[in-house]
């Protein structure tokens, strides 16, 4: 196993470049890359700038992933690049990146069932919960263009990996995986995102083993507030995530998986909004209504880790999601937006040193060096 980064939260991406990130991607001592989509690469597919790309990666001893993006017809407008680089024809644009990867070795890529909108709290900032078109229709309308994409992926032996996204759930995505064929559909493991939908991340890990190519390395603060649970992303080891159970299911169902850090983003890179509270509705009937999958069993097993964390924060171990902002990110007032590169890189660092001592206490191969990174 490798220990990487995803690209789009990498500090300082957009401003380096993909050639600049990979020598960042070593100086902070990892082994890996995971670009969103292979137009973060090169926006109209050069492949000169991808295969330089490639190159550099090698002489690097990085490991290079990439996606092709949102595969939610009802999303498209919401992606108008996909349009683009298939000049005005979406499938044909989806093609043309799952041979422009495949051309480079990247043969395992994340799609995304939906897009996340932070402008709303609770259950209507998933695609899951719009009123235009239900989730079922989405659903099939996501299979539909799966299968369309299937013989592209195949004929290329490439795996079209579908992330753990905020909308969709792990009994969905495993669905799919059946109904086209995990011989090109796999799956990216996003270990916190699948807190959203009310699962226990090691039960989702136990259902999601066989089929995770790829991974979005993540840990959250799930704890009670008003209209449900509050969740934000927190460095691994200080969030909700059992990584010690996780980590091990991933490597004997994988062994050579590479395990990109997803961390929160640089207000250098993005300046965010005060305030922007994350609420997972599960107290609401019409959320609870749109989750049948999920058993009496697992509800119990998430809520009683929901109590165990809280403990935690109750104790002073761990900050509080007010005490966090305003440590972070100077919150109430934002008037000094502190989170910046220097505070990206050592959430980066810490969250690497807890994947890295799980690995070493478990005996799981890891190639990493997190621990010696600095900051330049």
């Amino acid at each position: 196993m490798k220990l990487g980064i995803d690209g789009l939260k990498l500090p300082e991406a957009k401003k380096r470049g993909p050639l600049g990130s990979l020598d960042h991607v070593k100086e902070l001592g990892l082994n890996g890359i995971f670009f969103s989509t292979i137009l973060d690469m090169s926006p109209n597919l050069d492949p000169g700038l991808l295969r330089d790309i490639r190159s550099k990666a090698d002489a690097l001893d990085l490991y290079l992933e990439a996606g092709i993006g949102k595969i939610n017809p009802y999303c498209s407008a919401e992606a108008p690049e996909l349009r683009s680089i298939g000049d005005g024809d979406i499938v044909a644009g989806c093609i043309r990146m799952i041979e422009a990867s495949a051309a480079i070795g990247c043969f395992e890529l994340w799609i995304s069932p939906g897009n996340f909108k932070p402008a709303y709290r609770g259950r209507l900032a998933v695609d899951r919960f719009r009123t235009d078109v239900s989730w079922e229709d989405q659903l099939i309308a996501i299979e539909k263009v799966l299968h369309k994409l299937a013989p592209a992926a195949r004929a290329h032996g490439t795996h079209l990996n579908i992330e753990t996204h905020d909308e969709i759930t792990s009994f969905e995505i495993v669905r799919l995986i059946e109904r086209v064929g995990a011989d090109c559909i796999g799956v990216v493991f996003d270990t916190a995102n699948v807190l959203q939908r009310g699962e226990h991340p090691v039960f989702a890990a136990r259902r999601l083993a066989p089929y995770v190519r790829q991974t979005h390395i993540k840990d959250a603060y799930v704890a009670r507030a008003p209209g449900g649970l509050d969740f934000q992303t927190r460095r691994c080891g200080e969030g909700i995530v059992d990584f010690e159970t996780i980590i091990p299911i991933l490597a004997a169902a994988n062994p050579a998986l590479n395990l990109s850090l997803e961390v929160a983003q640089s207000t250098d890179d993005n300046r965010r909004q005060p305030n922007p509270r994350q609420c997972i509705q599960i107290d609401d009937p019409i959320w609870r209504a749109g989750h049948p999958d999920l058993t009496a069993t697992e509800l119990n097993a998430y809520f009683a880790m929901i109590d165990t964390y809280e403990a935690r924060v109750a104790m002073g171990s761990i900050r509080d999601w007010e005490e966090y902002e305003r440590s972070q990110y100077g919150y109430p007032t934002y008037e000094l937006q502190s989170f910046g590169y220097a505070e990206a890189v050592s959430f980066i660092k810490d969250s690497a040193r807890h994947i890295e001592s799980i690995c070493s206490e478990r005996g799981i191969a890891l190639v990493s060096s997190a621990t010696e990174a600095r900051i330049d």
